[in-house]
């Protein structure tokens, strides 16, 4: 029987925006009548997350990605609407819902800043109320997925972001929490780190079989870890679905950039390829369509007796991936 840990029924939150009327008399004029706009952060939206899922929450800056998420973890309460957390409405039982998720904030800590990690390890375990046998193979694993061993005794504030980072994931899942909100893990974060967050991640999805909700603009996060994603646009769902089936929707354009060692100040290419942006007179970047081997435009390149010194394939950022999807839907 497939168990849904979190439901979201026609979930909308509006926030009420002051307007001002410019200059001095404008300011006097609201001290005395305040008119507001608003602001449909979340509009109407439905999805359901079943257990064990590892779900990608993507869209735009603005699109209403970390409203949501505000209001899942029971930061926010919904305008309207109705969410589920396992069994729990989050902002009406916040602190029972507490005890059942993780969160991980990219640009925040949740430990005590002038605190050794391992005194904020403690506090946690205290708050938590964590059986001693049960936080020590915690920590051990800790330790050795994400060698925070290394910088256990440190000050939160002494830390590198990579090394909070995997401390604060550490601390989100110290008491054991069913269902994981990760908010731009591994934003600033050098490549090496990246990656060994990104396993981690994996490794307690599929070992420990926590649900996860997880929002990032790389898109590689969302390659590497989501199986479906659920994409919002001002505020509505756009695409909620399996991530190959999304690939199939944008094409599988990739964009090659080239360099040439010598100036190019006008390239003409056969109408099949597009130049999407002219970089430098020895640099241009190439749109390859579906299915053609990029053999071809090497050839194409060849005949004009181009030198070619640097060649490498650019995967669509995501921002841009997204658009595509909404000129497909014909928004």
């Amino acid at each position: 029987m497939v168990l849904t840990m979190i439901e979201v029924t026609d979930l909308s939150k509006e926030f009420k925006i002051r307007k001002r009327n410019p200059g001095f008399l404008g300011s006097v004029q609201s001290l005395f009548v305040s008119h507001y706009d608003t602001l449909k952060a979340v509009d109407s939206i439905n999805f359901s997350i079943q257990k064990g899922e590892l779900v990608g929450y993507i869209g735009q800056n603005g699109a209403g990605k970390s409203t949501t998420i505000k209001m899942l973890t029971g930061i926010l309460t919904p305008s309207t609407g109705n969410i589920s957390i396992n069994g729990l409405d989050p902002a009406r039982d916040r602190k029972q819902n507490a005890f059942q998720i993780g969160v991980v904030f990219g640009q925040r800590t949740q430990l005590w800043w002038d605190l050794p990690v391992e005194e904020s390890f403690d506090l946690l375990k205290e708050i938590y109320r964590i059986d001693d046998k049960i936080y020590k193979k915690k920590m051990e694993m800790f330790f050795d997925l994400l060698n925070i061993d290394e910088f256990f005794k440190q000050q939160t504030r002494k830390l590198s972001l990579g090394q909070r980072m995997k401390a604060d994931l550490a601390a989100s899942l110290i008491h054991s929490p069913e269902i994981l909100f990760l908010d731009e893990p591994t934003i600033g974060l050098d490549l090496i780190v990246k990656e060994r967050v990104r396993e981690f991640i994996r490794t307690i999805n599929r070992e420990e079989k926590v649900t996860i909700i997880l929002t990032t603009h790389d898109v590689q996060d969302i390659e590497y870890l989501a199986n479906r994603i659920i994409v919002l646009e001002k505020g509505k769902i756009a695409y909620d679905g399996n991530i190959s089936n999304f690939n199939k929707v944008l094409g599988n354009e990739a964009v090659i950039n080239v360099h040439f060692g010598k100036k190019v100040k006008d390239l003409k290419l056969p109408a099949a390829y597009k130049i999407s942006e002219k970089n430098s007179d020895t640099s241009y970047s190439i749109i390859l369509p579906e299915n053609e081997p990029l053999s071809k435009l090497l050839t194409e390149l060849q005949k004009k007796k181009l030198p070619i010194t640097e060649i490498h394939q650019q995967k669509p950022d995501l921002a841009v991936a997204i658009k595509k999807l909404y000129r497909e839907n014909g928004r």
